[in-house]
């Protein structure tokens, strides 16, 4: 049988890993695979644990149902009965200004309004950014509106101004690329707003048309949707987004050993296996001569592969590639990466006097506080804290205030808890506090990104059976993360099992 390796075990690596033996399973074709992680446990980001009744995500609490790979996935490993949407309730968000909690004006999505009258009744802005942002209704389009790549800040100043980049574009979108929008490509994370300049000359004529007929609406592919933050469309497991993960794994040595032999003992799933190096090497079998991958572990085994698909960050990717394919390691090396942090607080529902009556909030980089944003998770999603409780998730550090990385636990938790004091008029300790450090986590999609990624394929095309995968390419969440994956083992298995399309 052909052999497939799968270097990462985050949730791309999984996805990968099961896609395949899925359609192995499925066409009769066999194919081993093997995935190796360098870490003790399987699933990457994706983490989630009970503490005293809490349920605490320390990765992703969520993910979009409008990008169906995630969702998908999720029904075809039974788990739709594990399925929850967002407490019907309080589905809006807040903004800070001035050190105040703003609700998020209604129809409001991400960058303007859909409806203008909430957008004037609104005190984010001032009266003078209002009209401001007005203006994108008379402004005529940029010549090559819909092709060209410019920053985010570039883009909303030139459409909206100062006022709506500093209170709004920014932290919203800080919120969710923890990026600088000064080097943040538009075209590579949120592409639907240059189109709508190039298609209707003004974001909020394109949005309020949007709004009064909804079919109309679409995302994008590679990035969030534009339509800002239509809560209904966010859900997650009953028991936490690791449910995801450990049914894939579980799914996954399931699969493995119906397809293996009874002699084949070795398990699909390798934990604490690290990568040292990887190379192609050109093996003879009769007449034909076929080029092999060689993966070498940190504990001197070598692994030969027809295939390998790498699911891991760019920058650790590019330091496989130094010798195989140099130009390859150059280009991966380019894509920088920012590191954050979460911070999960349980609190008596008594000490907090806010009525806590959204989501949570995003914090302007302007305000100079220490969080990009918080979320109110026990009432996002039920089943997060025990009765008269609150869970809290703080997101520290980003691209933007990348120095938060570098405080000590006890001085991190001390600056949050000021800004919690004077948001939310929270005097009293947490019953508990959890910290999760996530270093490089989220790639940066400069301006330039996807230009970038197309040089990218181009070397791993002239690859023979090479794959990579991951959040560093084509989206960030978790829906693009397991597209991403499936694709690269569908690329993967059509070259294996029919070697002539490699021509």
């Amino acid at each position: 049988m052909k052999r497939v390796v799968i270097i990462g075990g985050g949730i791309t690596g999984l996805a990968a890993t099961h896609r395949i033996l899925e359609r192995s399973e499925a066409s009769g074709e066999r194919v081993l695979v093997t995935l190796l992680e360098s870490s003790d446990r399987l699933g990457g980001i994706v983490e989630t644990h009970q503490r005293d009744g809490f349920l605490i995500e320390t990765g992703p609490d969520s993910f979009l149902s409008e990008k169906p790979a995630a969702l998908d996935l999720a029904h075809r490993l039974g788990l739709q009965p594990h399925l929850i949407e967002t407490n019907k309730n309080f589905r809006r968000s807040f903004v800070v200004r001035r050190g105040r909690l703003r609700p998020v004006p209604r129809g409001f999505q991400l960058l303007a309004p859909a409806e203008l009258w909430p957008f004037f009744r609104s005190d984010i802005f001032s009266w003078r950014g209002k009209a401001r942002m007005a203006l994108d209704m008379a402004l005529p389009r940029r010549s090559g509106s819909g092709s060209s790549d410019e920053s985010l800040a570039s883009f909303v100043r030139r459409r909206l101004g100062q006022e709506a980049l500093e209170r709004m574009g920014q932290p919203m979108v800080g919120g969710i690329y923890t990026a600088d929008p000064e080097t943040l490509s538009l075209r590579a994370t949120m592409p639907r707003f240059l189109e709508m300049e190039s298609e209707h000359r003004s974001l909020i004529r394109a949005l309020r048309k949007q709004n009064r007929n909804p079919t109309e609406r679409e995302g994008s592919e590679a990035g969030i949707d534009t339509s800002g933050a239509r809560y209904s469309l966010f859900v997650s497991f009953d028991r936490g987004m690791q449910l995801l993960t450990d049914k894939l794994a579980e799914r996954i040595s399931e699969l493995h050993s119906q397809i293996a032999n009874a002699n084949f003992s070795e398990r699909p799933l390798r934990l604490n296996a690290t990568v040292d190096s990887l190379s192609l090497e050109k093996s003879s079998s009769g007449d034909e001569v076929e080029q092999v991958w060689k993966i070498r572990t940190d504990d001197g085994e070598t692994l030969s592969a027809d295939a390998v698909c790498i699911a891991l960050p760019a920058h650790v990717s590019a330091a496989l590639f130094h010798k195989v394919e140099p130009q390859l390691a150059s280009h991966l090396g380019e894509i920088s990466y920012a590191s954050s942090a979460t911070l999960n607080l349980g609190y008596r529902r008594s000490d907090i006097p806010h009525h806590l009556d959204g989501f949570g909030f995003v914090v302007p980089f302007i305000e100079r506080r220490s969080m990009i944003a918080c979320t109110f998770n026990s009432v996002k999603f039920s089943g997060r804290a025990p009765e008269g409780c609150v869970l809290l998730r703080v997101f520290v550090g980003g691209a933007l205030q990348p120095e938060m990385l570098e405080l000590s636990e006890a001085e991190l938790l001390s600056r949050v808890r000021a800004d919690l004091r004077d948001l939310l008029g929270v005097e009293s300790a947490p019953m508990f506090s959890e910290l999760r450090r996530w270093e490089r986590s989220m790639p940066q999609y400069h301006v330039g990104h996807l230009d970038l990624v197309a040089r990218i394929n181009e070397r791993v095309a002239s690859l023979p059976q090479l794959a990579l995968a991951g959040n560093a390419y084509s989206g960030p969440g978790l829906p693009d993360c397991i597209r991403s994956g499936e694709t690269a083992a569908d690329e993967l298995l059509k070259r294996v099992w029919r070697p002539e399309s490699n021509q």
